[in-house]
């Protein structure tokens, strides 16, 4: 809770300086790491917390809450008649029912255990559904709540040693699809609760690939989480590809994948640090692991394969402000078709961030346009996507502001 001499930013008729202060240490980031990140200095920070310098223009506003992440734009203006919902959506209707099947204590002595090979039949047509549908958190939710109350009690019923640990990988891949539908959305607390179920299921499978994929999920939650949680996200992925090194040299190409998603996601992370060579040296080392695998194959969690490493590359560059160099790796990965519709719509997101970052708004707002068609539901929790399209439609191009304006409609951003 805030003290008295702790104002919180989200109740109290705070200017703007003083919010952007109060957001920034609780992000636990200087004048300078903040200053840095959005293009500035840290004495320009300081003058604007200071109310020496004006409030921002709108562009400058939108960089700063996508570097706090901050949950709504009200929280960092103050004006509660603009309400946008950056990293967190409205809450998907299906989101209550799901919640309902996570936090039920499992104790009910009358559901019958589906056989072990019928659920892993169910899961992989919901992680099918999941990358094949446009509205892929509509179709999984619907599938989740039962799938949760039979994860646990295939676990319950269990004979055997073997029996149990065959059922914890699955119900932790169970919980591992819900971090899917329960990202961005506005219930923090039970994003944690499933991440957590997910990485004690998993240790209790014993089963390289079902850790791997747990512990995958637990670092982008804490990377997503701001920069104060970053130490956390390199602490589980990087104990996790110790973990699993040993067993490369004999590994199946799920674990070989999985370790591979977990060496970019360390890249992912310190390109978030701003730490240039650390960034692309665990990219080039995922980039020869995915060379290890079939050329057709992509990876059913994370769609970790040969073909994903152009995307990652984009992202890399991206979260270091190279906008050229996102710009090239956008062309050199462009060619390349990833099956997945969330993350097909993911990358073009990337990519048009590259190319706001290289100063093309328009190529930018017709790349976000394909990331609408491919996957609407991934687009409309993406706060960077977001703050592209805001800062557009406020933009000096008429044209650009009414192709800006039309896709906010789309995103809910905008009223029709």
């Amino acid at each position: 809770m805030p003290s008295e001499t702790t104002p919180d930013p989200y109740a109290d008729p705070l200017v703007f300086g003083q919010r952007l202060q109060i957001l920034r240490t609780r992000r636990g980031l200087t004048r300078e790491q903040l200053g840095g990140l959005a293009g500035r200095s840290g004495s320009w920070v300081k003058a604007v917390e200071t109310d020496r310098l004006k409030t921002p223009r709108l562009e400058v506003i939108l960089r700063l809450a996508e570097i706090l992440r901050v949950r709504d734009l009200s929280d960092l203006t103050g004006n509660q008649s603009v309400h946008v919902s950056f990293f967190t959506g409205p809450g998907h209707p299906r989101l209550a029912e799901v919640k309902a099947a996570v936090e039920a204590f499992p104790l009910d002595a009358g559901r019958q255990a589906p056989p072990i090979a019928h659920l892993r039949a169910r899961l992989d047509r919901a992680w099918a559904a999941r990358h094949s549908a446009p509205n892929h958190r509509e179709a999984i939710g619907a599938l989740l709540p039962d799938l949760i109350r039979d994860g646990q009690a295939v676990v319950r019923r269990a004979e055997t040693a073997a029996d149990r640990r065959r059922a914890h990988s699955l119900l932790a891949e169970v919980y591992s699809l819900s971090q899917f539908f329960v990202a961005y959305q506005p219930d923090t607390a039970l994003l944690w609760r499933v991440v957590e179920r997910a990485l004690i299921a998993a240790q209790e499978s014993e089963e390289a690939h079902a850790i791997g994929v747990a512990a995958w999920l637990a670092g982008q939650a804490y990377r997503d989480s701001g920069t104060s949680h970053f130490d956390a996200a390199d602490e589980v992925n990087l104990r996790t590809l110790a973990h699993l090194e040993p067993l490369l040299p004999d590994a199946s190409d799920d674990v070989l994948a999985i370790t591979g998603a977990l060496t970019f996601e360390a890249g992912y992370t310190a390109a978030r640090r701003g730490e240039t060579g650390t960034a692309w040296r665990y990219w080039e080392q995922a980039r020869d692991m995915a060379a290890r695998l079939p050329a057709g194959y992509y990876h059913p969690v994370t769609s970790f394969s040969r073909a994903i490493m152009g995307a990652h590359a984009v992202t890399v560059a991206v979260e270091l402000r190279q906008g050229g160099e996102s710009v090239r790796q956008a062309a050199a990965a462009d060619a390349v078709v990833i099956p997945s519709r969330p993350r097909r719509a993911r990358h073009r997101i990337e990519e048009a961030r590259g190319y706001h970052l290289d100063g093309q708004p328009d190529v930018a707002l017709a790349t976000l346009a394909q990331a609408h068609e491919a996957a609407p539901e991934t687009i409309r929790y993406n706060g960077y996507a977001k703050r592209i399209v805001l800062e557009e439609a406020e933009g000096k191009s008429p044209a650009r502001r009414r192709r800006a304006s039309a896709l906010a409609v789309k995103l809910g951003l905008l009223a029709a």
